[in-house]
């Protein structure tokens, strides 16, 4: 991205003009595209636009799906920097009832397909139309309603199956996925999946210690297994509870440990799609790292640390976030407007009791 620079609290409006006309440019580019559509016969060969008439574009379903949020996005946080009419033209075209009908059967034909990370979004993206208001807003949060009911049934059956998390640094991470989740429901109209998720997360991961994190990244990630799960138990127990399992789950981080994660990955090769991943990996973090020091108390020195390194992730990803080269420009500006905007207000402070169930214990608890 020409001229970024690091950014400070609450500078997306800075990006809203670049990061719009790239989403506008992706959402309506069918080609190249990266189906993840199971062929079982010849029939099956078709153009990406007939099994996805409202997300066709920007390379693959769940990217085009997060590129339309980040439209949302800042049709609301930033109406005066970008073509708001253009914009709304172009999602009136796809957000239609027709389209995210087609798209809502196609989900319930195939409930494998972009489990959970493309859901999650789907979920963004609805909660971000509802967000926005007035007409627009309305009627693109109406026309997604059924996709949205597919994903909530989708999420709780698979919910009830998984007996174990996904924990690597790609697209099918539980964790992050689940926080986007509970970001979001409530905002979609979904307020029930909260406790479904939570209880998910806490099966998972309540009891989890010493992260491994000397062995990330990996070479393809863009998100960090360990970051993830942190982020994730951020919003699920309260503020002094979660201030001792991060000590317990990333030790020393007072102490700027581990290194591996407070410092940005080295990307060799930014047009490698898979080494190209890394820079989103610096953006996810940061996004993370920022969210992870609003949960902490206001003394506590992690925070400090935290930051710090948010700020060198944020200077390592942002000049790469828009490049020219649609391998990283279908995806990494959802990236940096996440990392951007920062944590919500109810980041920190907000949670006053333990959002768990009798059959999850915790470190502490009374256990027969």
């Amino acid at each position: 991205m020409t001229g970024a620079t690091p950014h400070e609290e609450g500078e997306l409006p800075s990006y809203a003009r670049q990061f719009a006309n790239v989403a506008l440019s992706n959402v309506t580019r069918p080609y190249p595209y990266a189906p993840m559509h199971l062929l079982t016969g010849p029939e099956d060969l078709v153009p990406p636009r007939a099994h996805h008439p409202a997300f066709y574009g920007s390379y693959d379903w769940h990217s085009s799906v997060h590129m339309h949020w980040l439209l949302v996005r800042l049709l609301r946080r930033c109406r005066d920097r970008v073509d708001h009419e253009r914009i709304t033209e172009v999602l009136d075209g796809h957000l239609t009832p027709a389209r995210l009908a087609a798209e809502a059967a196609y989900l319930r034909t195939h409930p494998w397909f972009e489990r959970p990370y493309g859901w999650a979004w789907l979920l963004a993206l609805t909660a971000e139309c509802r967000a926005l208001g007035g007409p627009p807003g309305e009627r693109w949060t109406a026309a997604l309603a059924p996709a949205a009911e597919a994903v909530d049934e989708l999420l709780r059956g698979w919910l009830e199956r998984a007996t174990y998390p996904v924990r690597h640094g790609i697209h099918t991470n539980s964790a992050f996925a689940l926080a986007l989740v509970l970001d979001s429901a409530a905002a979609a109209g979904r307020p029930s999946l909260t406790e479904p998720v939570t209880e998910a997360l806490l099966r998972w991961f309540a009891d989890d210690r010493d992260a491994p994190a000397h062995w990330e990244p990996s070479g393809q990630d863009f998100l960090s297994p360990a970051l993830s799960e942190a982020e994730a138990m951020s919003r699920v127990l309260p503020n002094a509870e979660f201030a001792g399992w991060l000590a317990r789950f990333l030790p020393g981080t007072e102490h700027g440990a581990p290194r591996t994660l407070l410092t940005p990955p080295t990307v060799s090769d930014p047009a490698d799609p898979q080494i190209g991943h890394l820079i989103g990996l610096s953006l996810s973090r940061a996004a993370a790292q920022r969210r992870l020091a609003a949960a902490l108390p206001a003394d506590d020195p992690r925070g400090a640390v935290l930051r710090s390194a948010a700020g060198r992730h944020l200077a390592a990803g942002l000049p790469r976030a828009i490049s020219g080269d649609f391998t990283a420009d279908h995806w990494l500006a959802s990236f940096a407007a996440l990392a951007l905007d920062g944590p919500p207000a109810t980041a920190s402070g907000a949670r006053t009791a333990r959002h768990r169930t009798a059959d999850v214990p915790f470190e502490g608890d009374a256990v027969d």
